[in-house]
């Protein structure tokens, strides 16, 4: 299908329909019950009122009262003053949401709370913005990624409902994205520049650099790939030595720009903590005393249910298990979800497989947007595991800030899928498997595989859309997957989230 067929409107459309999801979440969503949401309204609160940055220590993390009053559901005579284990993250985002909560100080706290939310869907909206025009840019002629990114990135369930919640997630989002359009836009037009960058040349990556810094550590992914970035376009241009100072010079001042804009938070934090603890996290780690340990639970149950609990968890709650990990959807609609995930990931290997074998077919900046874009999600997984070492945080929407080149396969895969070339091995195999699941069902008298049949032939009548290669047909099965999902942020709203949360 050509460029042409999704034109700039299909953005407005995608963000008039996450905005109209995401404003609902944050009136709906029942107080606090966004996770950590107690712990950073304190944060702003505590600045608005003080005007000074508050400082973590020992008892802001009360695991015993944080359990009770969640299992009560946030009652309103149980305070959540006691929850302020968030003390330690960077402060950017806290300045923004605490000149929203000083313009509503006078207002009910559902009134606050709300306004503080929508700060955070805004900032999602921008990253929405910001993520169309990095895959539109990167991938030209291939507009069906560039939309199918960003409502794949609006429509997930769980994304909406950690956008609508007062957090330093959507920010640091917004900052990342921010840097990635930079870099892959200093890629391409890198080699139309013979003369060297001057340091105005470098500084609007210093200040993104810099804020993203003070944002929140899930930007800090952004540093290795900046870095790598500079080196790669830099090198291209300058010969020996050259090279060197070129890639040293863009290092420097981009880097220094950065530091200096973050050097009073880490010195104030060094001075404050003690130490080398310039981000908090060591005192962080010190007293959330009673959070789950992964040796613990490794000792305990072993490592293949650890590795299971990762997985499975990590998929529930990526694409939707709500409240304070509390809330699941029911099983078919998980079952739903890996359907269609699979045939994604499936369409999406073969996608850049094809891509990667005819080479000419694929654009340098295409190949650069992969690189940069993989190395992102990349380092984003490691960080993951690497959380998850130490702590036993199975949590899918520690993946966001990967949003944009997951979003990027998806969109892919489901593309690659409703092809013509696609749809006919991709509906062989469905097909195949309803059938052995229909079979076994029935003699096995299990209903569950029934069900699972059923979702199967449903992904099937998709798959078969594109079988004839009729455009029209092709646009229908994509727009209906994301209508899908639309669909499905209000049902787990108002089917799960309020009826299971709502006091």
């Amino acid at each position: 299908m050509s460029a042409r067929a999704w034109p700039h409107w299909v953005i407005l459309l995608i963000l008039a329909g996450y905005l109209l999801a995401a404003v609902c979440y944050a009136i709906w969503t029942p107080a606090w019950q966004v996770p950590d949401e107690p712990a950073h309204y304190n944060y702003a609160r505590y600045l608005a009122e003080n005007g000074r940055f508050p400082i973590l220590q020992a008892g802001d993390y009360p695991h015993a009262y944080l359990e009770e009053i969640k299992a009560k559901r946030f009652p309103p005579d149980m305070s959540v003053d006691p929850i302020r284990y968030e003390s330690h993250q960077p402060p950017l985002y806290y300045i923004l949401a605490a000149g929203v909560y000083a313009l509503f100080t006078g207002a009910p706290l559902v009134v606050r709370l709300t306004a503080m939310r929508l700060l955070s869907v805004l900032m999602g909206a921008s990253t929405l913005l910001l993520a169309y025009v990095l895959v539109r840019e990167s991938f030209p002629g291939r507009s069906h990624l560039s939309w199918g990114t960003a409502a794949f990135m609006a429509f997930l369930p769980m994304h909406i409902a950690i956008t609508a919640g007062v957090n330093n997630d959507a920010l640091a989002e917004l900052m990342l994205a921010a840097i990635l359009l930079w870099l892959l836009r200093y890629l391409r037009r890198r080699p139309g520049r013979q003369a060297p960058m001057r340091v105005r040349d470098w500084l609007p990556l210093g200040l993104l650099l810099g804020l993203g810094l003070l944002t929140k550590t899930s930007v800090y992914v952004a540093l290795p790939i900046a870095a790598l970035v500079i080196l790669w376009g830099e090198g291209r241009l300058a010969k020996g030595g050259r090279r060197l100072s070129a890639v040293l010079w863009g290092w420097l001042v981009s880097f220094g720009i950065a530091l200096l804009i973050a050097l009073a938070w880490y010195v104030r934090n060094a001075l404050t903590y003690g130490g080398l603890d310039i981000l908090g996290l060591g005192r962080h780690d010190a007293i959330t005393t009673g959070q789950l340990r992964t040796a613990e639970w490794l000792a305990a149950n072993g490592l293949a249910a650890l590795i299971r609990s990762l997985v499975r968890t990590t998929f529930q709650s990526f694409w939707g298990q709500f409240g304070w990990m509390g809330v699941l959807l029911d099983s078919r609609l998980y079952a739903l979800l890996a359907l269609l995930s699979g045939l994604a990931a499936f369409g999406g290997f073969w996608w850049l497989v094809r891509l990667l074998r005819r080479q000419a077919h694929l654009h340098p900046q295409e190949a650069r947007a992969l690189i940069v874009l993989g190395l992102s999600a990349l380092l984003t997984v490691l960080g993951y595991l690497w959380y998850n070492l130490q702590f036993v945080q199975h949590q899918g929407r520690y993946l966001f800030p990967a949003l944009i080149p997951i979003g990027l396969a998806f969109a892919a895969g489901l593309y690659q899928v409703t092809s013509p070339a696609g749809a006919r091995p991709t509906a062989l195999l469905l097909a195949g498997g309803t059938a052995a699941l229909i079979i076994r069902g029935i003699t096995a008298g299990d209903l569950s595989l029934l069900w699972t049949a059923l979702l199967a032939g449903l992904t099937l009548a998709f798959a078969l859309l594109g079988w004839r290669g009729s455009p029209r047909a092709r646009a229908f099965a994509l727009a209906a997957a994301y209508a899908g999902l639309w669909l499905l942020d209000w049902v787990c709203l108002f089917g799960f989230i309020v009826p299971a949360l709502a006091s």
